[in-house]
């Protein structure tokens, strides 16, 4: 099982490496690639927006989210595209993980933004009283 489980997780990481290189391919639909690049960018960010720690919920966005978003984007792919993109993914997953900045930054600016509702909130209730 644990096995299984494995091989689970590296098809997911060749296709999501697979939709960067589809991302850029000028023959994907506009809306297609714009998926494409949120789900890679948080595919491969090294912040999650929930973080794992966080009991049950910390895995959700490993476990549901990130498969669901490449699923989606599969959907919205021609298949000679998603061809092209896995043998390129295939010639490059030996560089490395890659990291996406892009990812991190939107998940620090969700961050922000939630913790800025909260302080006004916060602040608005304390005004009141």
């Amino acid at each position: 099982m644990l096995e299984n489980l494995k091989s689970h997780a590296r098809r997911l990481k060749r296709e999501a490496y697979a939709l960067y290189f589809a991302a850029r391919d000028p023959r994907l639909p506009w809306f297609a690639r714009l998926l494409a690049v949120l789900v890679v960018a948080y595919t491969f960010s090294p912040i999650d927006l929930i973080p794992d720690f966080v009991p049950v919920l910390g895995y959700l966005d490993d476990l549901i989210i990130v498969p669901l978003g490449i699923w989606l984007v599969l959907k919205l792919i021609p298949p000679e595209v998603m061809s092209d993109a896995r043998r390129q993914a295939d010639e490059h997953i030996q560089q490395g993980k890659p990291v996406s900045r892009l990812g991190m930054a939107l998940v620090i600016a969700i961050w922000l933004l939630l913790l800025a509702v909260i302080v006004w909130i916060v602040a608005r209730g304390v005004t009141r009283s």
